[in-house]
């Protein structure tokens, strides 16, 4: 892997060169959205590290059915909940 030196608000950092193998398709895919959405496809793709090799944070990490049903027994009753298992 080879280092190049770049600056980034004054302080000294170190950016990975890394050479990709990519589908034909997905790459003119990317350039478009990149265009359109004013970044660079090396800007998407540290993105897109970052998000998958970070630390799952509590928000961000559950799946979208979990986050629909967080909160939904809020107002549960245990005790009806209980007898309703022991009635089963």
């Amino acid at each position: 892997m080879e280092f190049r030196g770049a600056r980034a608000f004054g302080h000294h950092t170190y950016m990975a060169k890394l050479t990709l193998s990519v589908d034909d398709g997905a790459v003119s895919r990317a350039k478009r959205y990149a265009k359109l959405h004013g970044v660079s496809i090396s800007e998407m793709v540290e993105t897109y590290l970052a998000a998958v090799a970070g630390p799952p944070s509590p928000a961000t990490g559950a799946t979208p059915i979990l986050r629909s049903l967080r909160g939904i027994l809020k107002h549960a009753d245990i005790h009806e909940y209980r007898k309703h298992l022991a009635a089963k």
